[in-house]
């Protein structure tokens, strides 16, 4: 196909837009919903994402040993947390360290701190923070610990307790939370797909409707598949460029008004500042979705209606 027959075929393509009047103003309204739903899709998985990096810095799981386990043999645990896989840090904290941290604390206390030097020693015991690469992780480190524990030289074990059971059902919300959340915005992105390639198909159904006499003259003076076809695709590919700009001109002033409203209380993610350095992949989304579901519309038309 040389560029002057595709040129005819995009000119065609256009004409065919432009023909279906409301019909293909309420395709590029149905699809520009889906689109933006997309784009919506992209600000929330960047805000779980985000979200999720927070509350990894402050869930975690601490490993507390007896007082008779020594430095050395805390380390060794140290050392075999930290090849798993599923670990992303491992941070000691001695006994002295755990009491001074207690101390700065209860600055102000000091009726805890005269109760604490009334003890006469240090009952605070050493610990092992560990932080995950994923909050699924962690029952399977917990596993891991429980099924090999460290041993001291008597062979008994110098682990007092883990305090996975009271940070389980936060992480296992916060897990649950993340996966539902995507597993419905999926759900939304493919109805509503499926809602724009039905009415996209309608369009190029019209269209082909339309243009059956301007068709069967083409047949007859032996114009190929491919020139004939072509403008229904072209339709379609057009009506989900038209979508995919105005979300993408919508979404600016919409990130920039949500960022300046809710960046206090999103944890210091701002959409607008999200939106404008990943302007690129977002575009690289909405165009990319956007001309595949008008042109998989335009084939599947084509397909049922077109018989060339």
């Amino acid at each position: 196909m040389n560029w002057t027959t595709i040129k005819r075929v995009a000119v065609s393509g256009a004409k065919n837009f432009t023909r279906g009047g409301s019909v293909s103003a309420a395709t590029v309204l149905i699809m520009t919903v889906t689109l933006a739903i997309i784009g919506a899709l992209i600000f929330l998985s960047a805000l779980l994402t985000f979200t999720l990096n927070s509350i990894k810095d402050k869930v975690d799981v601490s490993v507390y040993f007896v007082t008779s386990a020594t430095e050395s043999q805390i380390l060794a645990v140290q050392q075999k947390l930290e090849q798993l896989p599923q670990v992303e840090s491992v941070t000691y904290t001695s006994a002295d360290q755990a009491l001074a941290a207690f101390k700065a604390r209860h600055a102000n206390d000091q009726l805890t701190l005269q109760a604490l030097d009334e003890l006469g020693g240090n009952p605070l015991d050493a610990s092992l923070e560990i932080r995950a690469q994923d909050p699924s992780q962690y029952e399977g480190i917990v596993n891991f610990l429980q099924a090999s524990p460290a041993l001291s030289a008597s062979g008994t074990s110098i682990i007092d307790r883990i305090n996975y059971a009271q940070n389980k059902s936060v992480i296992d919300r916060l897990s649950s939370a993340i996966t539902a959340t995507r597993e419905i915005g999926l759900a939304v992105v493919l109805v509503f797909a499926l809602a724009s390639i039905l009415i996209a198909f309608a369009t190029i159904r019209l269209a082909i409707y339309t243009a059956r006499d301007e068709i069967a003259v083409m047949r007859l003076v032996g114009a190929s598949n491919a020139y004939i076809q072509g403008p229904f695709i072209v339709t379609g590919i057009i009506t989900g460029l038209i979508s995919s700009i105005i979300v993408l001109v919508l979404l600016w002033p919409a990130s920039w008004y949500a960022g300046s409203q809710t960046a206090g209380w999103l944890g210091g993610f701002n959409l607008a500042s999200y939106y404008g350095s990943h302007f690129l992949f977002i575009l690289f989304v909405l165009v990319g979705s956007g001309c595949l579901l008008g042109a998989a519309a335009s084939v599947l038309a084509i397909r049922r209606y077109l018989k060339v």
